[in-house]
């Protein structure tokens, strides 16, 4: 099964459901809170009518939190020279750094100063409470898997060993373009994962290179934070960031970015001067896919 979030033309969200080819309007404004809604359905009414367009919008866009493991691909760890951790490097972001699969993605300063770089993630969606949770719960908690890039300013996170003021700039974590379930998606099988920028392959990896996979994470977490319905997981990202390449290579404006990862879906972000530059999404009005 596929989820997605998109604007509907009243300035709303909705949430919506793919069922036989087909999407189709739920009442929810977003995943998030159709996955916390009890009765939430898993296929449409025999008597609903395909969903009208809309557009573009973040999975889930209001999530109580959102929990990002660093260095958990082996690949990269080994790219940045670090020993293989025995529990999770973990940090925050907060909701406003979200944004649309398809959003222009504004550099917070000039290019030669923030240090703008990329990072390919899968993203898992939680799907029930967890607390304290073993991992086989936590496995059956999983509501389904999406693509996110947590574009990293590195001037910033660089400047005390806390990652978080470099990972929360607001609107530079793309999320979506939807929410597949786990039937649909294993990321134990090897799902390919890669991050193209303007056409050219700059990290290519597979999800069975993660040092703890998303079962593991949300074990973890639940630990020593309650995990709710549409709260989001990012579980890092595998070798071929800029910062690591000799010399190292940072974003700039009118760079194309495109995250993907097979069997769930792609992200395509242009890079933008400042804020001022960039249009409301889905500039040309269509459809969101």
């Amino acid at each position: 099964m596929r989820l997605r979030t998109v604007l509907s033309g009243d300035g709303g969200s909705r949430a919506d459901i793919r069922h036989d080819g087909q999407w189709y309007a739920t009442t929810a404004a977003d995943v998030g809170a159709l996955l916390r809604d009890p009765a939430r359905p898993s296929q449409p009414p025999p008597d609903a009518r395909p969903a009208p367009p809309g557009r573009a919008a973040p999975v889930v866009t209001a999530p109580s939190k959102i929990v990002c493991c660093g260095h958990n691909y082996r690949a990269h760890i080994a790219e940045l020279g670090h020993r293989t951790p025995e529990f999770p490097t973990l940090f925050a972001k907060f909701a406003d750094t979200l944004t649309a699969w398809d959003a222009d993605i504004a550099l917070p300063g000039p290019a030669e100063e923030v240090l703008f770089d990329w990072e390919a993630e899968l993203a898992v969606v939680v799907g029930a409470t967890l607390r304290r949770a073993d991992p086989g719960t936590a496995q059956a908690a999983i509501a389904g898997y999406t693509v996110a890039n947590d574009f990293s300013v590195r001037s910033w996170q660089r400047r005390t060993p806390q990652w978080l003021q470099g990972k929360a700039f607001d609107a530079t974590t793309p999320l979506g373009p939807e929410l597949v379930t786990p039937d649909e998606a294993d990321p134990r099988d090897g799902l390919r994962i890669t991050c193209r920028v303007n056409g050219d392959e700059e990290q290519v990896g597979r999800t069975d290179d993660l040092v703890f996979d998303p079962a593991t994470l949300l074990s973890y977490i639940s630990a020593f934070t309650v995990l709710r319905p549409g709260d989001l997981v990012l579980t890092g990202t595998p070798g071929g960031v800029g910062i690591a390449a000799d010399p190292p290579r940072y974003l700039r404006p009118g760079d194309v970015v495109e995250t993907e990862i097979e069997g769930i879906g792609l992200l395509r972000n242009r890079i933008a001067h400042s804020p001022t530059e960039i249009e409301p999404a889905s500039r040309d009005g269509k459809e969101t896919r």
